[in-house]
């Protein structure tokens, strides 16, 4: 039989919602065999048990070492990432009043915390005296209570905040990415690093 060549495309990281790791899972693959693609996808690589951590990196020459023990008639091209840390994520499809009491709580501790900060910047700069002078250079005369400077000031921070979250309720303003999106992948592409590299150190890396 002709060689026949799969490519392998594994993703940094996979989630899972069973305790079963399927080839799939893991990232794409492609072979014009349609025969050996499904034989290749359906392979099962890894299995969570009872007392195992909920998490494990994978190697893709784990995954090439199964694919040629199934099917030795092919060559795999790996193209994507040499390791895949896969997690074992719990959904719980049904959604009570401790999911609608943890949204009201990081809402309540991001408005707080938030006007918090704000306040206590404004404070710190002394933000009510540089008010009160630039009012008398341009007016003459001290303000008297609420004035046009803490009006425009305060319609330009939610417009700044607006703007530079790139959200207005529900909507998108821009396809670019927000800063907070940009800082979480960052994030997350970290993590994933530390855990990989910590996984090879310990040799818990599964390679064959």
């Amino acid at each position: 039989m002709a060689n026949i060549t799969v490519y392998l495309k594994c993703d940094r990281n996979a989630e899972v919602q069973a305790p079963d790791v399927f080839m799939t899972d893991l990232g794409n693959i492609r072979c014009a065999d349609k025969t050996v693609s499904a034989k290749v996808k359906a392979l099962k690589v890894h299995h969570f048990g009872k007392g195992d951590t909920r998490r494990c990196v994978i190697s893709a020459l784990r995954l090439v070492e199964l694919m040629e023990q199934t099917c030795p008639e092919i060559s795999v091209q790996v193209i994507g990432e040499p390791d895949v840390l896969v997690e074992w994520v719990d959904v719980d499809t049904h959604k009570g009043w401790q999911q609608w009491l943890k949204a009201a709580l990081v809402c309540l501790v991001s408005f707080f915390g938030t006007g918090f900060t704000i306040m206590a910047y404004h404070n710190d700069v002394g933000i009510n005296e540089v008010f009160t002078e630039v009012y008398q250079m341009v007016m003459g005369r001290e303000p008297q209570g609420l004035n046009v400077l803490e009006i425009a000031y305060s319609i330009g921070l939610a417009a700044g905040i607006i703007l530079f979250f790139n959200h207005v309720g529900g909507r998108r303003l821009t396809k670019d990415p927000t800063p907070i999106e940009v800082a979480m992948r960052n994030y997350e592409e970290d993590v994933d690093k530390a855990l990989i590299a910590t996984a090879g150190r310990e040799g818990k890396e599964e390679e064959s």
